[in-house]
C-alpha cells in the first residue's frame, strides 16, 4: 500500500529504530511509547485489521507471538512480565491500517486496560 506508513518502513523509505527481523517480519520501537519497552511487530506483507486476515494467516499470527517473546527476552523483560495488544479498527484504537502487535513492558501494568 503505498499511502501506508508500515509499508514505508519496511520498504526503507521510512527510518525505523528495527530490533527484530526475519523474512516475514519485523519488530521496531513505538514513536510513541507507552511503556520502558514498547516495540511493534509488523508482518511485511500489508494486512489491514485482524478483520482481513484469512485462515491461511494463521501461521503469521503465530510468528508475531514468537517474535514478541523473542525481543521481550532480548529487552530483558520476559521473566518480569509484558503485554501483548492487537487493537483492530479505530473503536479500539487502532491508528495505523496495517496490523501490528505491541509488545509493552518494563512497568506494571493494570486492568482492564485503558
Amino acid at each position: 500500500m503505498s499511502n501506508c506508513i508500515f509499508c514505508k518502513i519496511v520498504s526503507g523509505d521510512i527510518p525505523a529504530e528495527i530490533i527484530h527481523e526475519n523474512d516475514d517480519l519485523l519488530v521496531f520501537r513505538d514513536l510513541n511509547p507507552q511503556a520502558p519497552t514498547h516495540a511493534l511487530v509488523i508482518p511485511r506483507r500489508h494486512i489491514a485489521t485482524l478483520n482481513d486476515m484469512q485462515a491461511e494467516d494463521a501461521e503469521l499470527i503465530g510468528k508475531m507471538h514468537l517474535a514478541a517473546k523473542a525481543v521481550a527476552e532480548q529487552e530483558g523483560i520476559a521473566d518480569a512480565g509484558y503485554r501483548t495488544v492487537f487493537n483492530c479498527n479505530a473503536g479500539a484504537g487502532q491508528t495505523v491500517y496495517h496490523i501490528h502487535l505491541h509488545v509493552l513492558g518494563g512497568r506494571p501494568m493494570s486492568w482492564p486496560p485503558g
